[in-house]
């Protein structure tokens, strides 16, 4: 097991380098595809905590507890956005940018980010391989467009292209620190892993409806709508034959 939670936790860092390949593409094709990535992403992670998270945690908990830890999850994510001043930004212009000091704040908050997830994705795999397969999938799908934004975000700050991506890098493998943590709580809490199950689908909801829908509202073109909605049920879709079979 610990040799599936550093593959799936290395190429979920790996995915930080995402941003070599957005040098192929000009700043208007970019933001296209990155709107469909949020879409898919959308659909993961709601997919995922429907589907998967919430099942697994309603077999071992109660529904009050597991709607507790829901909402506490919500809670968590909204906090670390609060006090950390940080967005995800899922577009190569980010409006608000005012000064390079907002970098430093960015890769703040995507270490935070990823050390949750490296948390996530071990917390899954201590319930069971195929959880954390579809849970490492699920996260992937959203690193994608996270990614390409932190990096878009660090070159707009001044950094150059090969430093950006060594920052992303280094920031994404803070994950390893959080799959460590969630190993060493594993055996003095027991059950702690019954906890972190549905505060991994509140966090998942939150990001998905309170950072990602929000970017696909800023689009009103009907052709982009169909396609935004197209790839969210995708990712649903997806999810559930990962379920099915």
């Amino acid at each position: 097991m610990l040799i599936q939670i550093f593959i799936s936790i290395l190429i979920v860092s790996l995915i930080s380098l995402i941003g070599t390949f957005t040098i192929f593409f000009s700043d208007k094709k970019l933001n296209e595809i990155i709107f469909l990535f949020v879409g898919l992403s959308v659909g993961a992670l709601l997919g995922d905590s429907f589907i998967h998270l919430l099942p697994e945690s309603l077999e071992k908990s109660s529904p009050i507890t597991v709607g507790l830890l829901v909402m506490f999850g919500i809670l968590i994510f909204f906090l670390i956005e609060h006090f950390i001043q940080w967005r995800h930004c899922h577009s190569i212009e980010c409006s608000n940018l005012e000064h390079k000091s907002f970098t430093t704040m960015v890769l703040i908050g995507d270490s935070t980010h990823n050390f949750i997830d490296g948390i996530i994705i071990a917390s899954a795999y201590f319930v069971s391989i195929n959880l954390g397969i579809v849970t490492t999938i699920a996260i992937i799908l959203h690193e994608i467009p996270q990614e390409i934004g932190d990096f878009g975000v660090l070159i707009h700050g001044g950094y150059s292209k090969k430093k950006a991506l060594a920052l992303n890098f280094l920031s994404a493998i803070m994950a390893f620190l959080g799959a460590f943590i969630a190993f060493l709580l594993i055996d003095y809490i027991p059950n702690i892993i019954s906890f972190f199950i549905p505060i991994t689908a509140g966090t998942f909801i939150y990001i998905a409806a309170s950072d990602l829908i929000p970017e696909l509202h800023k689009t009103t073109k009907a052709k982009n709508i169909i396609l935004q909605t197209i790839s969210i049920i995708i990712g649903i879709a997806l999810m559930y034959l990962l379920k099915v079979f």
